[in-house]
């Protein structure tokens, strides 16, 4: 399954939504969970004080090419996030 298959465009960007492994020991996206249909992302950070969600920020807006806000789930590992830029670059990007 690929990232373009679960991204969904909304007004003015795209949400994705994303299932988080804190504590890793390296950060990035890995692959897409086709039961959960979300992207595992992996990050350093622990889960206190907002710490892992400016991670997966960073991670994925460093990935995508576009800047990205957690919008939903933000005390869950499983979290909504939106992209601002067109869904299918987005896509494309964290597919590559």
């Amino acid at each position: 399954m690929k990232v373009s298959e679960i991204v969904r465009p909304v007004e003015g960007g795209c949400e994705l939504d994303v299932q988080v492994s804190p504590r890793a020991s390296r950060s990035g996206p890995e692959a897409v969970d086709p039961w959960r249909r979300a992207l595992v992302v992996r990050v350093r950070a622990p889960p206190l004080d907002g710490r892992a969600n400016r991670e997966v920020e960073e991670v994925l807006s460093a990935s995508a090419g576009a800047e990205c806000t957690v919008v939903r789930g933000h005390t869950s590992r499983q979290k909504t996030v939106f992209f601002r830029g067109d869904a299918e670059d987005v896509a494309q990007r964290l597919d590559g």
